[in-house]
């Protein structure tokens, strides 16, 4: 709680050379905290209170982490971080001053995992002992024990310090449940355990989350029924701030263009090599990682990372799962493929039609849906995919 780590991160990420300013999204989230009071002292405007449970869903390396950190070094009560924000795009909204460093924000990274972690007690274990130990530091008066659920504990600091609340900026939601010594029983515990972390709970100011794959794939029932999930491929909100736009792209160009000696990039090779990931409206976007590495190395190429789901995809390319080599084969050419794509679809070597398989590559950001079709975003998948036939052919 009020933890230094996410402020020392997103100074890191902001002296990069190669930074883009995303602190526009706070224009989106601040009014989920301000519009209650608004409505009780009958001041600003009469809307009512945002729904404040929010997820986003992207694939890696689309900046959600960044994001995150971002976020948490504006609102939380951690550090003065005047010095860096005085300088970005959020300083210049009227609201700026008065939410900077005012709340208490609990932050928590799913991937991270306590030494030779080898089960889910160990896992879930560190997270509560870490938040119990927070929370008796920062509150004595309520008298919080070893013993107490994490959720008890936030509920004596509502009930006997004044009404307290916390904003809850949850990273890799849904890391643990691709942990393979993470048993279904386990997951399921893990999903409960978020619901009555969150839901209902009075102490709960707003909460920020992301992950991969949707809620709806591991929560059938109404645990996590609270959220909105805001995914690229279903939901227009949020889609610019994740993944870098045309506009963003042109000035990260000219930035290059003036601090390289000799360029080797020409702006064309970053449009055909990173961008075309389509948003719900059908904006266009480029992959922030690769794009940065493409211009802080002074080459182009693939900086796509070739762990975790590419093995997976791999898994139904090489056993020509439900005759899909054949589709692939046309997105190669330029040739859009109809799909159905259901985004609650995981890669978990059990995927058996055609449709799921793509609903999985949409999901981790192999491919790019638009009206009803998949398609091979750009050359960088385009090269991914070529290495995966020819692997598969031999």
């Amino acid at each position: 709680m009020n933890g230094k780590k996410a402020y020392g991160l997103f100074q890191e990420d902001a002296s990069l050379t190669y930074y883009v300013d995303k602190t526009d999204i706070l224009n989106e989230l601040v009014p989920i905290l301000e519009q209650k009071k608004n409505r009780t002292d009958k001041t600003g405007s009469d809307k009512g209170k945002s729904l404040k449970y929010i997820c986003i869903t992207r694939p890696r390396r689309f900046g959600k982490t960044v994001m995150a950190n971002m976020i948490a070094s504006y609102l939380g009560k951690s550090v003065d971080s005047s010095k860096e924000f005085d300088r970005l795009k959020v300083s210049q909204y009227e609201w700026y001053r008065k939410h900077l460093n005012q709340h208490n924000v609990i932050r928590i990274s799913f991937n991270e995992m306590p030494r030779n972690c080898e089960s889910f007690r160990q896992y879930i274990t560190r997270i509560e002992d870490g938040l119990l130990t927070d929370l008796g530091k920062a509150y004595p008066e309520a008298e919080i024990e070893k013993d107490d659920a994490v959720w008890d504990a936030l509920t004596k600091i509502y009930e006997y310090c004044d009404s307290e609340k916390f904003i809850f900026i949850l990273d890799e939601w849904d890391f643990i449940y691709h942990q393979k010594f993470v048993s279904q029983e386990e997951r399921d515990a893990f999903t409960k355990f978020l619901s009555v972390l969150l839901k209902d709970q009075p102490y709960v100011e707003m909460v920020y989350m992301t992950g991969i794959l949707p809620i709806s794939k591991y929560s059938s029932g109404s645990e996590l029924n609270m959220f909105f999930e805001f995914s690229m491929a279903t939901m227009e909100k949020y889609s610019e701030y994740f993944g870098f736009t045309d506009e963003e792209v042109d000035a990260l160009y000219q930035r290059y263009i003036r601090l390289e000696d000799k360029p080797k990039v020409s702006r064309d090779d970053l449009r055909l090599w990173y961008n075309g990931y389509q948003t719900m409206s059908g904006r266009r976007l480029y992959n922030p990682r690769s794009v940065v590495g493409a211009l802080e190395y002074n080459q182009i190429g693939s900086y796509w990372t070739t762990s975790g789901p590419y093995d997976e995809i791999y898994y139904y390319v090489k056993n020509d799962t439900a005759n899909m080599r054949e589709d692939i084969a046309l997105m190669m050419s330029g040739t859009p493929v109809p799909a159905k794509v259901q985004e609650y679809a995981s890669v978990s070597m059990d995927l058996k039609t055609k449709d799921e398989i793509f609903s999985a590559m949409v999901v981790y950001g192999f491919l790019s849906y638009l009206n009803g079709c998949v398609s091979i975003p750009n050359n960088e998948l385009m090269d991914k995919f070529a290495e995966m036939m020819l692997l598969s052919a031999g």
